[in-house]
């Protein structure tokens, strides 16, 4: 059980990386609805009970509030924070109507809610291609070093020298990414090609299950070929501006796609749906690589960056993706959904967001056996 030390620590990064990351979110939303014409009346960091805030010199109420967990900016015309269209807007005169976002054009309208998951990929580019700038990339070649003994590369038949060139067809360029393949292969069986004096060679063989500890010290089975890179070959990649901006671009992409093949898995039921980690997890993890070093917490924050990124462009009602979905059903009909209808499924993406939180945040107390 961690330290009220490092609990206070764990806390600070978490809402640190929480609030700059939420900051982006919305302020992708801010600045498109401004370069619209749009009204903000609201940009708030957190829900809830304002605890201090600002009016600006378009009227916008700049402000922080007591539950951290998010943010929103409201436009004119809106609601509520979820961005449901007020029952004045029939009423609104002309000139009101210029500076609501529901009187927008579809295209605006679709332009401002894409915007703020849209920073968040540009965000985690940013902080990735500045990582890469500054310090370059050490990548270790996928050549066998040593063979542990009585594990499933030995078995198979590998040799020290050996270079993976694939793994079950997927192409392999760097020791992290056979680390990466392994992480999201659900079957023992594995197919490895190497390049062994000129000539590729293909293996077939059953990989081992060993017991490994996460960065927060859980247990965990991972699957393991039995090999251990070649000691201390690395070799440093470094880049230029434009080129480690486009290296963090691949890097973006891959981690998405990474993503979104975990969840796929859950959903599917070829994970446990107990690998899913709510607001205290991500916490802790924040706490840990605040510990290892600011450039490990930086590299942390993208990745969160990514994910909030990706699954606020999920089709659920209250997220901004499930704004989308109604801008493409209304652009499909040609005609607005009723506000009825809108409610209604605003009404089910809530639950089921909540339900959602309320399940990982019950996996993260499991976790920390507070049951017990």
């Amino acid at each position: 059980m961690e330290s009220i030390l490092s609990y206070g620590q764990m806390m600070v990064a978490f809402l640190s990386v929480l609030t700059i990351l939420v900051f982006v979110h919305e302020w992708g939303h801010y600045i498109v609805a401004r370069m619209c014409g749009v009204r903000v009346d609201v940009f708030s960091i957190g829900f809830g009970p304002e605890i201090w805030g600002f009016y600006d010199k378009n009227g916008t109420r700049w402000k922080f509030s007591w539950i951290p967990l998010g943010g929103y900016v409201k436009f004119f015309g809106d609601a509520s924070e979820a961005s449901t269209p007020g029952q004045a807007l029939p009423s609104m005169s002309e000139e009101e109507k210029k500076e609501a976002f529901h009187y927008k054009s579809l295209a605006q309208k679709s332009a401002i809610v894409f915007a703020g998951p849209a920073v968040n990929f540009i965000f985690a580019i940013m902080i990735i291609a500045g990582m890469y700038f500054s310090y370059g990339e050490y990548v270790v070649p996928p050549v066998v070093g040593d063979v542990i003994e009585g594990g499933a590369a030995e078995e198979a038949g590998t040799q020290a020298g050996d270079r993976i060139v694939s793994i079950d067809g997927e192409e392999i360029s760097s020791f992290r990414d056979i680390s990466i393949h392994l992480a999201f292969k659900v079957e023992e069986n594995v197919s490895v090609s190497v390049l062994r004096n000129a000539e590729i060679i293909n293996l077939n063989f059953t990989l081992n299950m060993i017991d490994d500890k996460n960065i927060l010290g859980e247990k965990l089975k991972v699957r393991q070929i039995g090999i251990k890179s070649v000691p201390l070959a690395r070799n440093l990649v470094e880049y230029g501006f434009f080129g480690a901006i486009w290296q963090a671009t691949i890097e973006t992409k891959n981690r998405t796609l990474q993503n979104l093949k975990g969840m796929k898995q859950m959903v599917v039921g070829d994970r446990s749906l107990k690998e899913l980690g709510g607001p205290i997890t991500i916490a802790r993890v924040a706490g840990k690589t605040a510990e290892i070093s600011f450039l490990v917490l930086l590299n942390f924050a993208a990745h969160i960056s990514i994910g909030l990124g990706m699954i606020n462009l999920f089709p659920i009602p209250v997220l901004d993706g499930g704004h989308l979905l109604y801008y493409a059903i209304e652009a499909v009909r040609r005609k607005k959904m009723s506000l009825a209808a809108q409610e209604f499924g605003f009404k089910i993406g809530i639950a089921l967001v909540l339900s959602l939180m309320v399940f990982a945040t019950y996996n993260d107390i499991s976790r920390q056996n507070w049951f017990n």
